[in-house]
């Protein structure tokens, strides 16, 4: 019986926190009606999209947690998992107009801090390397942008007004400004300026065609060589 009880308890303080977060549901809206061409209506963002509904779960979710009420925020934020496939740790701090476009397979670790109007993609995994303590995850600036699969590693910084290409593997920090793409991730332009061959965030070096082409150019080396001997 005692875990009906929890259960009753959590959906109390569930209900209680709901009142808290109403104001949040406006400024999602609006970032999607900002950045997503193909939201139609207001309905359609609140009924149907998993980004939203991720996203507004987790500020019930971290009002609870500042409550201290960690079980019933733990509840709210593995509901949201399942029904969404986007999990985010209660106890990340994020900012207001925080857009997840399409959303499934997002990872954001406790300890993560995003700041205002961040728009990230499918796959995006923000997360620690289980060798830190304390603060483990990363911190985003304002207006920062991660492609699809992406995945940023550590307590490290992405500056604001930074961009994160899909795909691209964060190790070191980002500064403001800048884009950054790879693997490892390596800054391509920054304050607008070309730092190497700019890359926008889906035309992204295949590293395995790479080895491919090198190889291929050994072989044919190798076979000039072998000619030039008979």
């Amino acid at each position: 019986m005692g875990i009906f009880k929890a259960i009753k308890r959590a959906e109390r303080r569930v209900a209680r926190a709901i009142c808290g977060v109403e104001r949040e549901v406006k400024d999602t809206v609006q970032a999607v009606k900002d950045r997503d061409p193909a939201a139609r209506s207001t309905a359609e963002i609140l009924l149907l999209y998993s980004g939203v509904h991720a996203i507004l779960s987790h500020r019930l979710a971290h009002k609870l947690q500042e409550d201290k009420h960690y079980f019933s925020a733990r509840l709210v934020s593995q509901v949201s998992r399942h029904l969404t496939g986007i999990e985010i740790h209660p106890g990340a701090k994020i900012g207001k107009g925080f857009f997840i476009d399409h959303g499934m397979g997002v990872v954001i670790g406790e300890t993560t801090e995003i700041g205002d109007n961040c728009t990230i993609y499918q796959g995006v995994t923000l997360v620690g390397t289980g060798k830190d303590v304390g603060k483990r995850h990363p911190t985003l600036g304002d207006n920062v942008m991660v492609g699809a699969g992406a995945k940023v590693l550590g307590p490290l910084e992405i500056g604001s007004n930074s961009k994160i290409a899909a795909n691209a593997v964060v190790l070191h920090p980002v500064p403001e400004n800048s884009t950054a793409v790879g693997i490892p991730a390596k800054v391509v332009r920054r304050d607008g300026v070309r730092v190497v061959n700019d890359l926008d965030h889906i035309h992204i070096p295949d590293p395995v065609a790479q080895e491919l082409n090198r190889l291929k150019s050994e072989l044919e080396e190798h076979v000039k060589h072998e000619e030039g001997n008979e």
